[in-house]
């Protein structure tokens, strides 16, 4: 059977195990109470407090903001923020077309179990960190969660499922696929990523040091296609299996999970397509729409991740300099209508300042909001809604 590994104690985050006690007796009562419709607000509100000091994160009036942060460091980020644009300028991984699940948990209320995931084993919590919601496995070996889905076999091939995952010092999360023969598959995201189950297990090389991984947002991403699958850790490909002997039709989230090192996940998406020839999409159709570009929730502050879908357009640009395009931002239609028609705008123009940050000459880009005018899908489910937050190239 494929171990599970943990990670020694590193002296990153310092705290007493009195403290841990009081978070661990917290966070079981909090799930237990949540179980039963039981939840005291106030204990609540405790035990996300307790996380975050843990976490070395802040919980007070920035934990209401679901895009605010806290805890800054002298730089002016925050002391466990992930990785800038910058770390992820040769970046090539590119999301799905389609989205078919997309959680980021702020619709949740702060001390519940999150609305679209089934619960399997263990139990499981969502918390503010770091004025973020996200969620805590917090007991269960192993903890499994899985997806809401309105079938059992959602994902195709070729597929892609990214989520960001905080490295304490417990167990690291794992991806469990169920293939097409209804067999485990698991992936590991830890300091390195490791498979099991797989017809010959392979293990990835480390991050980086013990200082680089424990006490931050990592970006975990993978992208399945044509019987290969590609890991990615942050900014780098962690791991590729050219022959996984197996084709993707569900997966769970989980590991072992407990109350004083809790999985901690949040900006989970499945997607299916993969990889796709954006130059060849834009070269062909003069229109490239993608869901691959994302930014903070509520902001036009551009994601990292973003920089996958960046660099192709890029070179495409650089490889034709007489194609001119113009760079539309389209939301979906939570806020108010003249909000999102601001946000789009500007995050139309976000996406422009970084192509000229990359060499492409700003007279040949013009910028367009269309708010939540232009919708591409039925904005009533999160899928739906995660598909109309885009941006589109459209040809000059």
């Amino acid at each position: 059977m494929k171990k599970l590994f943990a990670f020694a104690l590193v002296p990153v985050v310092a705290f007493s195990i009195s403290s841990c006690g009081s978070l661990a007796s917290s966070l079981k009562n909090t799930v237990e109470n949540t179980a039963t419709g039981k939840i005291d607000d106030k204990a609540s509100e405790e035990t996300g407090a307790a996380m975050d000091t843990m976490l070395g994160n802040g919980h007070g009036s920035s934990a209401q903001n679901n895009t605010g942060t806290s805890n800054t460091s002298v730089a002016g980020q925050p002391a466990n923020a992930p990785q800038t644009i910058t770390a992820y300028q040769n970046y090539d991984f590119k999301p799905g077309e389609n989205i078919v699940f997309d959680d980021n948990f702020v619709s949740d209320q702060d001390g519940e179990f999150p609305a679209h995931w089934h619960l399997e084993n263990g139990q499981g919590v969502v918390n503010g960190v770091n004025g973020q919601p996200a969620f805590l496995l917090t007991e269960g070996n192993y903890v499994l969660v899985t997806p809401r889905m309105k079938t059992d076999n959602y994902l195709s091939d070729p597929c892609t499922i990214e989520f960001d995952y905080f490295a304490n010092h417990g167990y690291a999360p794992m991806v469990r696929f169920i293939d097409t023969k209804s067999e485990n598959r698991d992936v590991h995201f830890g300091h390195s990523v490791e498979t099991g189950y797989f017809p010959k297990d392979l293990s990835g090389s480390d991050i980086g040091s013990e200082e680089d991984y424990f006490n931050k947002w990592h970006h975990a991403a993978i992208i399945y296609k044509n019987g290969q699958m590609k890991m990615y850790l942050d900014n780098s490909r962690a791991l590729v299996v050219p022959e996984c002997g197996f084709v993707p039709a569900s997966l769970k989230i989980g590991g072992i999970g407990g109350t004083d090192n809790p999985i901690t996940i949040r900006n989970v998406r499945l997607a299916n397509g993969g990889n796709s020839n954006t130059i060849g999409a834009l070269l062909t159709n003069g229109k490239f729409v993608t869901h691959g570009i994302t930014f903070d929730v509520g902001k036009a502050t551009l994601r990292p991740e973003s920089m996958g879908t960046l660099n192709d357009v890029a070179k495409f640009l650089k490889g034709d300099p007489a194609a001119n395009f113009e760079i539309d931002g389209h939301t979906d239609n939570s806020g108010a209508a003249a909000t999102n028609m601001t946000l789009s705008q500007q995050r139309a123009d976000a996406v422009k300042a970084q192509l000229v940050t990359m060499g492409i000459d700003a007279s040949r880009l013009s910028t367009k909001g269309f708010g939540a005018s232009k919708p591409i899908a039925g904005n009533d489910t999160p899928e739906g809604m995660a598909n109309n937050r885009r941006v589109e190239f459209v040809k000059m």
